[in-house]
């Protein structure tokens, strides 16, 4: 097919040989599966911010660390130029998070570099050679959505580990190969300690695909991995191998907000009188 526009770059400088064809088309991206040297890879083409349909991108953004200051003042004050180091942190976010994942034990497509916009990676093929399908077009077993289930709640509890957050999980984003599951398309990925929204998008990551392996597996229907993974993370017992049970047992125990708010009044009352013992010239140690 004719080279798009946005690959030309990529063919003139040598890291594109030819583009074979559209794979898909999403909110955030264009995909195209390309030959480099021997090579099928994939390239996705990020789309301009004013073409992207992705909902709340302010809230993705949020806790994301800019190195530099001046881009990081810009960003703040929204200029031309800051949005442009915006739209710049979007589109490399993706392959960051890839690298950092990919060294952690995630199972996620081999990154090959951004370049103006464009991520080029690993193809996903299932045993033919064929691009993978989306987990939301595998029929499965219930023994085989237990096991896959099972592998991306590992997935992501290694994701947790390494600091990150999906923020968008679904069947329509994890693909299967001939080993299992692969998650894909990351540029929304949170940083779980700097984003006030990690807890909520990780429960929700973690429920809305728990919900569709239930399909198959009713057993998992009732299962509390969120509360489990997130718990455990608070309380900094969260390791990459850990085995989780899919149980959480809430804290029944009600706050005595009452003997709290004595100790605070306790406390005010005596700082009160060491400042007023002050300043009648006697001497605190």
């Amino acid at each position: 097919m004719k080279i798009p526009k946005r690959l030309q770059p990529l063919a003139d400088d040598g890291l594109i040989d030819e583009v074979i064809h559209q794979l898909m088309s999403g909110k955030e991206a264009t995909v195209y599966v390309v030959r480099c040297g021997a090579e099928i890879r994939c390239a996705k083409v990020y789309k301009e911010a004013n073409k992207r349909s992705f909902k709340k991108a302010s809230e993705y953004q949020e806790g994301r660390k800019v190195r530099n200051s001046r881009r990081a003042r810009a960003m703040g004050k929204g200029s031309k130029f800051g949005r442009h180091e915006q739209e710049q942190t979007w589109q490399t976010a993706e392959v960051d998070a890839l690298y950092r994942l990919n060294s952690a034990g995630v199972r996620v497509p081999e990154p090959f570099g951004c370049i103006d916009g464009v991520l080029l990676m690993e193809l996903i093929t299932d045993a033919d050679g064929d691009v993978a399908p989306r987990l939301g077009d595998v029929e499965m077993s219930a023994e085989m959505a237990l096991e896959d289930h099972l592998m991306v709640m590992t997935y992501i509890v290694r994701m947790l580990c390494a600091g990150l957050v999906h923020g968008d999980l679904s069947e329509f984003n994890v693909l299967v190969d001939e080993h299992g599951p692969v998650i894909i398309d990351l540029p929304q990925a949170v940083d779980a300690a700097a984003n006030n929204h990690a807890r909520r998008m990780l429960m929700r990551d973690v429920d809305k695909i728990t919900s569709y392996y239930a399909l198959y597996a009713p057993e998992l229907k009732g299962s509390q991995y969120a509360k489990e993974i997130w718990d455990l993370y608070e309380n900094a017992q969260l390791h990459p191998d850990i085995e989780l049970t899919g149980r959480f047992e809430e804290n029944e125990e009600t706050a005595d907000v009452d003997t709290v708010l004595q100790e605070i009044k306790a406390a005010w009352e005596e700082e009160q009188a060491r400042m007023l013992r002050m300043s009648d010239g006697e001497t605190i140690i």
